[in-house]
C-alpha cells in the first residue's frame, strides 16, 4: 500500500495505472502496454515525451547553476531571459510577470496583486473577483475558491465568501440554454444576469472577472460568438480588471498562441500561464500583469521594504532555462503553425462522432476538444458513469483520455501528425462503440 496521498484520486480505490517511460505522443505502463496520451499528461506536455533538447538543457543548467533564489534582490540571466522572451509573446500592454511553480500558485498570485494594487491606488474596497460556475482555475485555497466545480470544494469548507469571490453563469450554451433559447440571446440573458450581479453588489466593489478562454477541467466549454466582445465591454463600463487564465489555452493549443486570440478576446489585464511554458518538463508558472499594474506595487514595496511575496522556487533556474528552450523550439519549428493546421484536421476528424448514438456534441479549438455524451431516448445527460466507463474503455484500447463531468476530453501533444490522429480516432471509436453497448445492456436509454 501506497504512503501517496495522491492528488484528484478516488483514495479507497487508488490507482489503476503505473506509467514508467514516454516516447514522443506515448506512454507505457509497467507491464509494457502502450498507450497513446491524448491528454498531454494533464493538458500539458505540448512537445510530448523524451525531447533531448529539453533534458540536455536542465542537465547543463543544473551543472551551471542548479539553484538560485530572486529574493532580496538577487536575480539570474536564464530567469531574466525568460522574462524578456515571455514579455515579448504575451498579449498585455507592457508586461510584467511573477513567477511560480503552477498554475494555481499562480491564479492565487494574481488575487494578491488585486489586492495590493488597489490598496496602492487608494481603493481599498475594491477586492471583490467574478468567477464563473463550471470553470477551474487552480486547487490552492484561494485559486480553489475561484474554480467553480463542487467536487473540489466539497468537505474543504473553502473561504470563497472571505476572499470576495462571486459566481456568475458558464458560458455553457449546451446544457445550460433555455427551451427555444438562440446562442444570441443565451449570451444576453447570461450576461444581463452578471450586470445585475454587478450593480447589486455595487461594481466599486469588485476588482477583476477571470475566465479560462475556453475551458478545460469542466469539459472544454467554447463560448458562443459575440459572448467575450460583450463581456468586456460590460466589465470596461464598470471599471473591472479581466483576467486571462491561459494555464491551458496558452502556447498553440487552441490554434494561436494564446486562446485570448483564438476567442477574439483582445489584450487582458492581467494573465496566467503555466503547463505548455516548459511542455511540462519542469514546474514553473507566470503570473502577468499589465505594466501600471506593476508600476503602483513599486513605491510600496519602497515604503516597506521588500514586496512581501514569493516563492523558495520562484524562477528556479532549471525551470527557467528549459521554459525558455522550450519557447525557442515552439518559435523555430512553427510548432503552433504546425499544430494549428493539425489541429483544424482533428477538429474535423472528431466531427464525425457526432452523430453517434450516445454523442450530444462535438466541440473544441485547434488541438482541444471534448465529446458531450447525451442520453437522446430521455433527453438529458447520461449519469457520470458512462463517462467514466468510456475513459476506462479508452483505455483498454491504448488510449488516454479524460472524462470531465458529461463529456469526454482531448488534448494530444501538440507534436501529433495527421497518422496518430487517425490512430487516435479509431481507439476512441472502438471504446464509443463498446460504452453505448454497456449503456443498452444496463438499461440506461
Amino acid at each position: 500500500m501506497s504512503t501517496i496521498i495522491y492528488p484528484i484520486t478516488n483514495l479507497k480505490t487508488g490507482t489503476d495505472m503505473s506509467v514508467v517511460r514516454g516516447e514522443g505522443v506515448y506512454v507505457y505502463d509497467d507491464q509494457g502496454k502502450q498507450y497513446l496520451e491524448g491528454m498531454s499528461g494533464l493538458w500539458c506536455t505540448a512537445l510530448g515525451y523524451g525531447n533531448q533538447e529539453l533534458v540536455q538543457t536542465a542537465a547543463q543548467q543544473m551543472t551551471d547553476l542548479s539553484y538560485s533564489s530572486m529574493f532580496f534582490g538577487k536575480t539570474h540571466p536564464v530567469g531574466e531571459a525568460l522574462a524578456e522572451k515571455l514579455a515579448a509573446m504575451a498579449p498585455v500592454e507592457r508586461p510584467h510577470m511573477f513567477f511560480g511553480n503552477s498554475g494555481s500558485d499562480a491564479n492565487d498570485t494574481q488575487l494578491k496583486i488585486l489586492r495590493y494594487y488597489f490598496n496602492a491606488i487608494g481603493k481599498p474596497n475594491k477586492k471583490k473577483v467574478i468567477a464563473r460556475q463550471r470553470s477551474y482555475h487552480g486547487i490552492t485555497m484561494g485559486s480553489a475558491c475561484l474554480t467553480g466545480l463542487e467536487v473540489n470544494h466539497t468537505n474543504f469548507d473553502l473561504p470563497v465568501e472571505a476572499l470576495g469571490i462571486l459566481r456568475t453563469d458558464a458560458p455553457f450554451y449546451y446544457r445550460d440554454r433555455l427551451e427555444g433559447e438562440t446562442e444570441s440571446q443565451f449570451v444576453d440573458r447570461i450576461l444581463g444576469n452578471l450586470e445585475a450581479m454587478i450593480v447589486r453588489e455595487d461594481p466599486e466593489t469588485i476588482a477583476a472577472f477571470i475566465a479560462e478562454p475556453i475551458t478545460g477541467a469542466s469539459g472544454v466549454i467554447v463560448a458562443p460568438d459575440g459572448y467575450y466582445q460583450k463581456l468586456r465591454a460590460l466589465l470596461a463600463k464598470y471599471d473591472i480588471f479581466f483576467i486571462a487564465d491561459e494555464v491551458i489555452t496558452g502556447f498553440g493549443r487552441t490554434g494561436n498562441a494564446f486562446g485570448c486570440e483564438t476567442m477574439s478576446i483582445g489584450a487582458p489585464d492581467m494573465m496566467s500561464v503555466a503547463k505548455q511554458l516548459s511542455s511540462a518538463y519542469q514546474p514553473i508558472s507566470a503570473a502577468i500583469v499589465r505594466g501600471d499594474i506593476y508600476d503602483a506595487l513599486v513605491e510600496p514595496s519602497n515604503r516597506i521594504g521588500v514586496f512581501g511575496h514569493g516563492y523558495t522556487y520562484s524562477c528556479h533556474p532549471v525551470a527557467a532555462a528549459v521554459a525558455l528552450k522550450t519557447l525557442e523550439i515552439y518559435e523555430r519549428d512553427n510548432i503552433f503553425g504546425i499544430a494549428a493546421e493539425t489541429g483544424d484536421y482533428f477538429q474535423q476528424q472528431l466531427k464525425t462522432f457526432a452523430t453517434h448514438s450516445i454523442v450530444g456534441e462535438v466541440r473544441g479549438r485547434g488541438l482541444m476538444a471534448a465529446v458531450e455524451l447525451q442520453n437522446h431516448a430521455r433527453g438529458e445527460a447520461f449519469p457520470l458513469a458512462v463517462s467514466d466507463f468510456l475513459r476506462r474503455a479508452c483505455l483498454e484500447e491504448g488510449l488516454i483520455l479524460r472524462d470531465v463531468g458529461t463529456a469526454i476530453a482531448f488534448c494530444p501533444p501538440l507534436i501529433i501528425t495527421r497518422t496518430q490522429i487517425d490512430d487516435l480516432l479509431a481507439r476512441f471509436g472502438r471504446a464509443l462503440d463498446k460504452t453505448a453497448a454497456w449503456v443498452e445492456q444496463e438499461g440506461l436509454l
